[in-house]
């Protein structure tokens, strides 16, 4: 083992036993920027954009962005768009349909999925609160939740972050946005039939305030971003929890890649929310929670503004990272140096 794995491993380690964030500050940055990686169709400005995912061919990109704002209300523009390695945007569709597109799924049919949780500006009646499944080429398969309805139930939304479809079609949503919402992890079968959920306010195990990502490893363990709480949850599929990691910082994003490489973004943490903490991508191991790097985040001020960063965050088959901005409006791209 050499000397530099051999301190990754006893840094980990530390931060794993002792809980220090300095440590998972610090881990070593392979990878450099891509600025203006992608270009939006018509020329067209980026709004705040947070989905993303890979195509199934691992060379193609999803992003939905806000219609060049922060919410898509009256809006012509499509939002979903797949951007090719170069960034040339080579399909796009969505117009009308979405409102604050959040989170995103691409399952092993290329279906795209979105979960639209509505946002915090005031929208018209009768749109939000859904998660949609679309065809690559843009028709709508499914809808779970009522648009517009805002409620606890097994049939309907508040505010959904997240979706995530397991192997066997299972869906699991992760409800919703706001840290005194729902709070909960809700699970469907393939045809959407509601199957059950787990999850109530708090901090407890178990409990969340702002259940913000998902991901699965290869053992089907479900990965869930409590970023209310500043630490990562683990469950199996039933609900069961199976354990708690906070050394990835305050999570907004997981991608869990076909190794069991997990990529967690940190788009919020600061002196007031989760202290000596520093806000980027965490890179480690699903399956031994070790972190290995860190691409911090550009903002030079991050102790005084809210929120920058990548919020959402994608890897190709080539282990190109994709960082999905809300506060500075853009996606980056990172190479291995």
């Amino acid at each position: 083992m050499t000397s530099r794995r051999t301190a990754l491993v006893s840094a980990s380690i530390v931060a794993l036993l002792c809980g220090t964030a300095t440590a998972q500050n610090h881990a070593p940055n392979d990878y450099r920027t891509v600025e203006g990686w992608a270009k939006l169709p018509d020329n067209r400005e980026w709004g705040a954009t947070s989905a993303i995912y890979p195509a199934n061919d691992g060379q193609h990109i999803w992003i939905a962005d806000r219609c060049g704002t922060n919410l898509c209300v009256g809006s012509d523009l499509n939002p979903v768009v797949l951007f090719d390695q170069s960034g040339r945007a080579v399909k796009q569709f969505g117009a009308g349909q979405i409102v604050w597109p959040h989170g995103m799924f691409v399952d092993r049919d290329d279906n795209v999925w979105i979960a639209d949780a509505v946002g915090y500006a005031p929208v018209p009646e009768g749109v939000g609160h859904t998660v949609m499944k679309f065809s690559p080429d843009g028709k709508l398969l499914m809808t779970l939740g009522k648009k517009g309805v805002a409620g606890p139930g097994p049939d309907t939304f508040n505010k959904p972050s997240d979706v995530l479809v397991a192997p066997n079609g299972d869906i699991f949503v992760a409800d919703g946005h706001d840290a005194d919402g729902n709070n909960r992890i809700v699970k469907f079968d393939r045809h959407g039939t509601y199957i059950g959920e787990w999850g109530t306010t708090g901090d407890n195990d178990g409990q969340f305030r702002d259940p913000h990502a998902l991901a699965m490893d290869s053992q089907g363990r479900l990965f869930v971003a409590d970023r209310g709480n500043s630490r990562l949850q683990i469950f199996d599929q039933g609900g069961k929890h199976l354990a708690t990691w906070t050394q990835f910082g305050r999570p907004s994003g997981l991608f869990i890649d076909a190794n069991d490489i997990l990529y967690s973004t940190d788009s919020e943490s600061n002196a007031r929310r989760n202290p000596g903490w520093k806000r980027g991508i965490r890179i480690g191991s699903a399956r031994d929670g070790f972190v290995t790097g860190f691409i911090p985040d550009p903002e030079p001020d991050q102790d005084n503004s809210a929120t920058s960063a990548a919020e959402g965050v994608a890897v190709d088959a080539n282990g190109n990272i994709y960082g999905a901005e809300v506060g500075p409006r853009t996606v980056k791209k990172y190479v291995r140096k």
